[in-house]
């Protein structure tokens, strides 16, 4: 999408003013040639300190306002986030650029609900983003199956940030506590960032919400079928052990690394179809099947993080429909995903537990008032 505007000064000194949409794929490169504007110009501009980066990286949606004169580019103007913009000036000794500030102002939003159907009507109920949604859902994701653990009268808080930009909402920022209720067990976790600036969620006791490895390592829409020894195979028509989980999923679903390790195999493995093996030590391998195609930078010998995407939802292999078919083996015996217990990731470092304590004793004093009493105004 392109559209041209005329505003009335640039237009009286023969200036054209464009608002440029990006689409996929796009470069600079190639905008400005489909806009027929000076290359030269787009060398040029690129030289400046600190403006490459800036100007090379973007992503579909990004917008960038252009003002040329018989395609010999004056200005161009482009958001870098929500606080910064880059603005590049034609002067008389050649081009400037300058960062631009947009301050915003970061509230606190407090909201609760409780579940009759799921998390995610509930969460729209009580006036949740999709985006804050997904955040509770990572958070409480070791400890919560919220496809299959989720119950009538389960119960949430959720405290987290938002940003607004003069007087306007930009969006959601990150959660700083939350409380999830499943089953009459109360489960809390509080945000916190660690002196390297990684910021990760923890419980009040200072343990990790995190597992060592993810319980379902792709967003699925039910398990198409579970772990079981004597399972029916749905191609084959045979009785074969089915070793592992599937989860269905539409086709071009990512498909993250379970743990941390290192990729030992990436291919096409028989019935698997594309597979991903990884290595994750301790006598731990995770098997990833059924995949359309493989990511990016997840090759062969490649170390991968939690949450890292690895593949792509497919049904290659014997799939009788898309799906992910995953499986957890310890020393070569397979065990199932769903109830293998899972190790804590590391804790609160001792050093830091006086801190950790005195930062989120507010967090967890708030989720108390709330409980007790009437919710908050958001703003």
């Amino acid at each position: 999408m392109i559209a041209i505007t005329e505003p009335p000064v640039a237009a009286a000194f023969g200036f054209d003013t464009i608002d440029v949409i990006v689409h996929r794929n796009d470069t600079l490169d190639r905008i400005f040639r489909r806009l027929q504007l000076n290359l030269t110009d787009l060398a040029s501009i690129r030289e400046l300190p600190s403006v490459r980066q800036a100007l090379d990286l973007l992503r579909p949606g990004d917008e960038i306002t252009v003002t040329h004169r018989n395609g010999d580019l004056q200005a161009l103007t482009r958001q870098i986030n929500v606080t910064q913009t880059l603005a590049v000036k034609r002067g008389s000794d050649g081009f400037a650029a300058e960062i631009i500030e947009n301050p915003v102002e970061i509230v606190i939003a407090r909201k609760r609900g409780v579940i009759t159907s799921s998390l995610f009507e509930a969460a729209d109920e009580a006036g949740i983003s999709n985006q804050t949604t997904m955040a509770v859902a990572n958070i409480f994701g070791w400890d919560i199956d919220f496809v299959l653990d989720i119950r009538d009268g389960d119960s949430f808080i959720v405290v987290y940030q938002q940003i607004w930009q003069d007087g306007a909402f930009v969006r959601d920022g990150e959660v700083i506590a939350a409380e999830f209720v499943n089953a009459g067990r109360t489960y809390r976790a509080v945000h916190y960032t660690l002196p390297d600036g990684r910021s990760e969620y923890f419980a009040p006791d200072g343990r990790s919400m995190r597992k060592t490895f993810l319980r379902a390592p792709v967003e699925f829409s039910r398990i198409s079928s579970r772990f079981n020894p004597r399972r029916r195979h749905p191609v084959l028509n045979t009785i074969r052990a089915h070793k592992g989980v599937d989860y269905a999923a539409p086709t071009g679903t990512p498909v993250r690394a379970a743990g941390d390790g290192r990729i030992h195999f990436r291919g096409r493995q028989g019935g698997y179809g594309n597979a991903v093996v990884i290595e994750h030590g301790g006598g731990i391998t995770t098997l990833y099947g059924h995949l359309s195609r493989f990511a990016k930078g997840a090759g062969n010998g490649q170390r991968v993080r939690q949450g890292q995407v690895i593949g792509y939802v497919g049904r290659t292999g014997l799939a009788s429909g898309p799906h992910l078919h995953y499986e957890y083996r310890v020393s070569g015996v397979h065990r199932n995903p769903q109830t293998v217990k899972l190790g804590d990731a590391q804790p609160i470092a001792a050093e830091l537990l006086v801190d950790f304590t005195a930062r989120t004793r507010p967090l967890l004093a708030e989720l108390d008032l709330i409980n007790r009493g009437p919710l908050l105004a958001d703003r």
